[in-house]
């Protein structure tokens, strides 16, 4: 079955401005991030957009644009109008690929497509990896994820999950814990497939009182009953771009010829 990718690129950026836009070994950002996603299996790569700059550069290189709403509150509710506007079919596979991600491993945009083939109960996909540092497991803005033994999330948090009841005190931090062995920690790799009928599902619901007092939209969905596949990612996520900090570092690795599988 195919699939679509679709790229949400926003100029506005309160810690990069314009950053879709910005040059790496000659070409834009935005540009790389759809050469990854055509590397996949991807029958379509449209980018997403609410700024002409960005439709102006996209349709430079030969990209296909959706213009969609300034006023969306999230990216799946951008993502819901492209699914809308292109008339896909409520079974036909999206998968979101931020347009911050020039190294994004075309491996992993397969991963989370046919992960919604091999698991039809689920209606969304998404990816994780495997914690080992105590640091990680107790730092807020690093997601962690629990999931059953065939891989459907129970819950997504930025608390220290599944917690150490016999090992950690019950005033544990990071300063003066381990790891217990055999028990896995997993961060999650925000990447997405979704199922297009799903999208409008979304959208339609309101916020969930979990989503809101952790800020992760995906528990709107677990909360409404969607089923969301996690799998661990066949290869290490690679980088994205949030600062300056981060673009030089991307910048100098492609410029050096460097990319992840």
């Amino acid at each position: 079955m195919s699939f679509t990718v679709v790229i949400p690129a926003r100029y506005a950026s309160s810690r990069l401005p314009g950053k879709p836009l910005a040059m790496i070994a000659g070409k834009p950002m935005i540009q790389h991030v759809c050469e990854r996603a055509q590397e996949s299996r991807a029958s379509r790569v449209v980018v997403a957009t609410d700024d002409q700059r960005i439709e102006a550069s996209c349709q430079a290189f030969g990209a296909e644009v959706v213009m969609t709403s300034p006023h969306h509150a999230s990216g799946t509710d951008r993502l819901e109008e492209v699914a809308r506007k292109l008339g896909l079919d409520p079974d036909h596979r999206v998968v979101n690929v931020q347009g911050d991600e020039p190294l994004i491993p075309p491996a992993l945009i397969n991963q989370v497509a046919d992960n919604l083939d091999y698991f039809p109960e689920a209606s969304i996909a998404t990816l994780c990896e495997r914690i080992h540092d105590a640091r990680q497991v107790f730092n807020p803005n690093v997601v962690k994820v629990v999931f059953d033994s065939r891989g459907m999330a129970h819950y997504f948090s930025r608390a220290p999950i599944p917690w150490a009841r016999d090992f950690w005190p019950a005033n544990a931090s990071v300063a003066d814990v381990d790891l217990p062995e055999g028990i896995g920690y997993f961060r999650h790799i925000g990447i997405y497939g979704y199922r297009a009928s799903v999208l409008s599902q979304f959208v339609s619901w309101p916020p969930a009182p979990t989503e809101q007092v952790e800020a992760l939209e995906q528990l709107r969905a677990l909360y409404n009953g969607a089923h969301i596949h996690v799998d661990i990612a066949d290869r290490p996520p690679a980088p994205g771009v949030d600062t300056e900090e981060d673009l030089a570092r991307v910048r100098a690795l492609i410029e050096a010829g460097g990319r992840y599988a």
